[in-house]
């Protein structure tokens, strides 16, 4: 039997499919555009998900007997704010994860609902990307949209829905909407109220290994599939990362270098930092993580190397930047080119050099950039510490994870061992399991990975880079009050 897992991105969507050893025996990437209507807003049309999802489902299968297909999975960027009509039509674009026009809202949830409350409704304080805020926005500026909305979802669950006719959704992705109890794993009706919307428009919630339900007929001819298969509820981008490399009970980390970054620490406890400064979800193994969420990680070496060098060739940038610089840059770079989350949560940040001179060079430049990013992951990992949590290694993944240069920067970064999985189809592979579940081939997800190369950091740079990390923290809280200015 063949089993496929999505992982539905930001700037595409990607398709695996799995045989029942887990092996990868295809895979499809199919691109969509991002539509940026005003500075720091950004959007999507649901639609283009759908065609980009019809159109790799055929080239995926194309090759394989498809009756043979037993389960879907999708893992997908979170927090996106997807609304249907009465008729089950999209309303308007979906609001993304990353975009930052919620920013009064934000304000409003904080302070006048306020952050304890929050915190006690649901375990998380509002963040721009949260999709509370996205529905307050929307009353507030697009009230005539808000009188038509009868359903609202995650974007991931709108190809669950257009597949199976359900409207559903999972605990881990549902977390980050800011209406869910995420301890006792069901909607919060005072954070519905509070944002004027109802529980019969919101999507039956699942764990993310259960069964949604199956293809609809004329879906499953059109796209060549038998209509037994069956559709697991799927999962948040990065807790179908974290399926997919493992990081499973209790005390496992992963890091994401994708387009934004994260660190995700399992637990099968539920558990909150006092300052709400990482995020406190639940985990698509049926149990909880703490996730610290950076908006822009690899995107800023991307940003980098392709508006200011003009170049595509990131690896062949990199290969200027000498070992003897490691340490011992005095260029430093704040990665908020989309204002941040974790653990600051100021949607006025933004990308900072400091430390240029006469002397200094485009490689001293790229390499304030990697290691930015690396520190803005390490203030997360503080925050964990300071709730006791002892991290010692972690996998990691996304397009970041393929750099030895920022492997070895983020381990001596954060002090810890790094363990680069031979399978690097986090969100995808973590779907395609989560689909295995669901159709009753596997028990439960795997908690087993094989490892392809051990990352550890050196001595005498990790103590460098402590005295770099210990100057880097203080430069935002010495800038803060700019942004408001600029």
């Amino acid at each position: 039997m063949y089993y496929i897992g999505a992982d539905l991105g930001t700037s595409s969507l990607k398709m695996l499919l799995l045989d029942e050893e887990k092996n990868i025996l295809n895979s499809v990437t199919e691109s969509y555009d991002l539509i940026f209507p005003n500075p720091g807003w950004s959007e999507q049309n649901p639609e283009d998900w759908w065609n980009a999802f019809e159109t790799g489902i055929k080239k995926l299968t194309k090759d394989i007997d498809a009756s043979q297909v037993a389960g879907i999975g999708i893992a997908g960027q979170m927090h996106g704010l997807v609304i249907l009509d009465s008729d089950d039509k999209v309303i308007r674009p979906a609001i993304l994860w990353n975009d930052g026009r919620t920013s009064n809202e934000t304000d409003y949830l904080n302070t006048v609902i306020g952050k304890q409350k929050l915190s006690d409704l649901t375990a998380n304080i509002a963040f721009a990307g949260f999709t509370a805020p996205k529905i307050l926005w929307v009353k507030a500026n697009e009230p005539e949209n808000f009188k038509k909305i009868s359903k609202i979802m995650l974007p991931k669950d709108y190809i669950n829905y257009l597949l199976t006719g359900v409207h559903a959704t999972d605990y881990s992705d549902a977390s980050g909407m800011l209406l869910l109890d995420v301890k006792n794993k069901c909607w919060s009706k005072e954070m519905l109220d509070i944002c004027s919307v109802s529980e019969d428009m919101m999507p039956k919630l699942f764990e993310s290994y259960e069964k949604i339900g199956t293809l609809l007929p004329d879906i499953a001819k059109h796209l060549g599939l038998p209509e037994n298969i069956s559709v697991a509820a799927g999962a948040g981008d990065n807790a179908g990362a974290a399926i997919g490399t493992a990081t499973v009970g209790n005390g496992k980390c992963n890091i994401s270098l994708g387009t934004s970054g994260t660190i995700f620490i399992s637990s099968d406890k539920f558990g909150v930092d006092d300052n709400n400064a990482l995020h406190s979800f639940c985990h698509s193994d049926g149990g909880y993580h703490l996730m610290g969420c950076m908006l822009s990680a690899a995107s800023c070496n991307k940003w980098f190397c392709e508006e200011v060098l003009k170049t595509e060739d990131f690896a062949f940038e990199q290969m200027g930047i000498s070992s003897d610089l490691l340490g011992k840059n005095n260029v430093y770079f704040l990665p908020y080119l989309m204002g941040e989350r974790s653990p600051i949560n100021d949607t006025d940040a933004t990308g900072m050099f400091i430390g240029l001179r006469p002397d200094t060079d485009r490689y001293a430049m790229l390499l304030a950039v990697l290691e930015g990013v690396a520190f803005a992951i390490r203030d997360s990992l503080e925050v964990a510490k300071k709730l006791g949590i002892e991290i010692s290694k972690s996998t990691v993944c996304g397009g970041g994870a393929k750099s030895k240069l920022w492997m070895k920067i983020l381990a001596n970064i954060l002090n810890i061992d790094l363990h680069i999985p031979k399978v690097e189809e986090g969100p995808g592979f973590g779907a395609a399991q989560l689909a295995m579940v669901a159709s009753g081939a596997k028990e439960s997800v795997s908690d087993t990975i094989e490892i392809k190369e051990i990352v550890s950091p050196d001595k005498e740079l990790s103590l460098l880079y402590q005295q770099k990390y210990d100057k880097f923290k203080s430069i935002y809280p010495a800038v803060k009050e700019l942004y408001k200015i600029l």
